[in-house]
This record gives structure tokens, C-alpha cells and sequence, in this order.
């Protein structure tokens, strides 16, 4: 009798067990889909100059120089330059047209020891695309582009080691001319974004040499959702949140080398699961709406979209990890007059699958540097790849210095 209840026992167990075993196999692992998201005015997210371009796109915590507003305002407050000037140019997708591009310029003013101030604007062209009616006839060619206007950046140093800042900027993307899409009218998007940031950055020593070790975040592009026409839903821009550090060493007189890290995180709605029925069909509730399987729903307000990113996808805490893509970065300056630069981007293949070498050089002379940077693709098609990216940048302090010096 009691060997009876053993056993009795001893088969419920297995059969709970066999239960909870099946269901978790029958449970679906959204996180190993395809899940990209997506958002308006993408552009904000191409870094813009060459010298972070070969170093896989780090620049959250990277030395300051004339391109730091985009990547960090904060750092600006650290250059040591009393005026600096950027101006990058970047072909697009140039293995297949010759009429995308994006050009950049940025200028930075410290005022002070511990305050700076910086403006830029980026204009981004997509070229020239034909419109054509139901028959194939050309009822339209336009010439779509998108600029984002720095309005102003400050950066404040509040100690010798630690600066903050932020930037405000306009965004204006005018993919259609007005030409209607869908039986509706088009128009131009815009929006007002703001960064914020800052920059922790101290000399220590490294063994037996000097170095400078740093750490900067930057959230980005925190700023209303973009229309393209009257009955179209808003779409979010590309808010982002970019935390990274790095450590420079000072080899000898002529010789140092840095290694730096960041990490990216959109702050945007993932995408969620859509239940469907058993012809493969999105069911849809008394509202007209698309019911939700898994995940959130994405049509919140912008505030609400921050919040939730972190927590709002259908697979879990395993695809919000998905959601992190990685840069690494190096950089070798001779006597401060010759770089030489490598980097490594990395998003998960469900995410983007952005992955990537990049390599890059810099010249110094006088009173201007000269950067390029090359990009490789590991995985996929990528719209810079076999393209080289260059920019140029001026420091007024050595202007000044050098006409000093030729006058004395």
C-alpha cells in the first residue's frame, strides 16, 4: 500500500514535469526573429566625420578634437583649441549611384577655460528620384533631402575632470516635394531635438606612463515624432543613448595609442508580435486595431517610447540585449602629426546586422588635419563600403599662433 502511494506520487511528479516541460518548448522565442526597428530620419545616426569613420564609429569618450559636438557636446569643453572647424564629406551607396551624399560642418568657440560653444549643420541628398503614375508614366522627378541645423551646442566644464553639455538642433526631411503618396498629399517632416551629455576625463598613470583614461554619454535626439502627411501616423526619430570609455597612453615623447568602446541603445518602441489566426492572418480588434501578441504597443508618445524601449520587446530581456550594437576602436598618432586608426562595428543580425572593419589615416600639418577612413563589410551590403570618407579640420589657436610667430 504504501509502495502504491510512492509510485502514485512519483507519476504525478512526471507527468507536472512532462507539462511544464512541453509548454515551455511550445512557447515561441521571439527573440531569434527578425525584428529591425525602424525610424524617421535615419540620417542622425551617420556619424559624420572621418577620424571616428575608422575607428568603427566610437566617439562617446574619445580625445575632443573639431568634430566632438556631434558625438558628445561635453567633450568640446575639454579641446584645447580656442576655435575649431570641421567639414566632412561622405558619399552614399556609391557602388551603385553617384547623387547620394552627405556634407557636414561644424564649429566649435570655447569662450572660456570651462564653457564652449559649438553650431553645425548636416545636409544629407538623396539625389534625384522619378515619380510615376498607375499607367508608368513620369508624373514627377524630386530632389529629396534632409539637413539637421545645430542651433547650438554648450559644453561646461564643472571641474578639471568632469563636463556636461547639451545641444539643440532643427530637422527638416523633405523626402517627397509634395507629391501625393497613397491618393494622400505629401509634406516635409520637422522637428526639434535636443542632446544631452557629458564627459568624465583624468590623467592617471599606466604603469610607468601617462595617460588619460575617459568615460561620456550621450543621449541624442530626444525630440517630437515626424509626419509626412495629414492622415499618415507620426514616426519617432532616431533617439539613441551611446555610453562608451577609452584610455589613451602616452608610449614616450613621439608615440601614444588609444582603445576605446561604445555601446548604443535606440530609445524607440521595439516592433512587437502580432497575434494571427489560423489562416496567417493578423486578427484585428473591435477598434480596427492589430491585437498584440507579445510585446508592446509602440503607439505611445515620446516620453512613454523612452520609458518602455528598455522593456518592451517581444522576445524579452534576451532581444532588448539584442538591441545593443558595439564599436571598438583604436587610434595611433606619431608625434601627434601622423594616425593611424582601426575599428570593428558590431548589431545582431536580427537587429540590422550592421557589422563591419573599418581602417582609417590622419595627417596634421600646419594648421590643418586631414582624416580619411575606409569601411569593409563582414556580413552584408553596406552603403559606405569601397567608399573613402574624408575630412578636414582647421585650428584657429595655431593660426593665431603661427601669425605670432611670423611677425615676431
Amino acid at each position: 500500500m504504501k509502495l502504491n502511494k510512492q509510485f502514485s506520487v512519483v507519476l504525478t511528479l512526471v507527468f507536472l514535469l512532462n507539462i511544464k516541460g512541453k509548454s515551455q518548448d511550445d512557447e515561441i522565442n521571439y527573440s531569434q526573429f527578425l525584428n529591425t526597428i525602424t525610424t524617421a530620419v535615419p540620417f542622425l545616426m551617420i556619424g559624420p566625420d572621418s577620424r571616428a569613420g575608422g575607428m568603427g564609429d566610437v566617439g562617446a569618450a574619445t580625445s575632443p578634437d573639431a568634430s566632438s559636438a556631434y558625438w558628445n557636446t561635453a567633450k568640446t569643453a575639454f579641446l584645447e583649441q580656442e576655435q575649431a572647424l570641421s567639414i566632412s564629406y561622405i558619399p552614399w551607396l556609391r557602388s551603385l549611384v553617384n547623387d547620394i551624399s552627405m556634407a557636414q560642418i561644424g564649429y566649435t568657440w570655447k569662450l572660456n577655460e570651462r564653457v564652449s560653444v559649438s553650431h553645425g549643420l548636416r545636409y544629407f541628398s538623396l539625389g534625384k528620384i522619378d515619380f510615376r503614375g498607375e499607367d508608368g508614366n513620369l508624373t514627377q522627378t524630386v530632389n529629396p533631402n534632409e539637413l539637421a541645423i545645430d542651433l547650438g551646442g554648450i559644453g561646461y566644464k564643472m571641474s578639471n575632470t568632469f563636463a556636461g553639455g547639451f545641444a539643440v538642433r532643427y530637422v527638416f526631411s523633405n523626402l517627397t516635394s509634395g507629391a501625393a503618396i497613397g491618393g494622400s498629399d505629401s509634406k516635409a517632416g520637422h522637428a526639434v531635438a535636443v542632446d544631452l551629455n557629458g564627459m568624465y576625463l583624468k590623467p592617471i598613470k599606466f604603469g610607468d606612463k601617462g595617460a588619460d583614461v575617459s568615460f561620456g554619454f550621450n543621449i541624442q535626439n530626444i525630440g517630437n515624432k515626424i509626419s509626412y502627411s495629414e492622415s499618415a501616423e507620426r514616426d519617432f526619430i532616431p533617439m539613441n543613448l551611446k555610453i562608451g570609455g577609452g584610455l589613451n597612453i602616452e608610449i614616450d615623447e613621439f608615440n601614444e595609442f588609444g582603445i576605446y568602446l561604445d555601446i548604443n541603445k535606440l530609445l524607440v518602441p521595439t516592433p512587437p508580435a502580432y497575434k494571427k489566426d489560423e489562416n496567417n492572418a493578423f486578427v484585428v480588434d473591435a477598434n480596427g486595431d492589430y491585437e498584440i501578441e507579445s510585446g508592446k504597443d509602440p503607439n505611445v508618445s515620446v516620453a512613454a517610447g523612452i520609458a518602455q524601449s528598455f522593456l518592451d520587446a517581444p522576445g524579452g530581456i534576451g532581444e532588448e540585449f539584442n538591441e545593443l550594437n558595439f564599436a571598438f576602436g583604436a587610434e595611433y598618432w606619431y608625434d601627434k602629426q601622423f594616425a593611424l586608426r582601426a575599428g570593428y562595428f558590431y548589431e545582431n543580425p536580427n537587429k540590422g546586422n550592421r557589422n563591419h572593419l573599418t581602417m582609417g589615416l590622419g595627417l596634421k600639418y600646419n594648421i590643418f588635419n586631414l582624416d580619411f577612413s575606409y569601411l569593409v563589410p563582414l556580413s552584408q551590403r553596406n552603403p559606405l563600403e569601397n567608399t573613402l570618407r574624408f575630412t578636414m579640420s582647421f585650428d584657429f589657436a595655431d593660426i593665431k599662433t603661427k601669425t605670432e610667430e611670423t611677425t615676431d
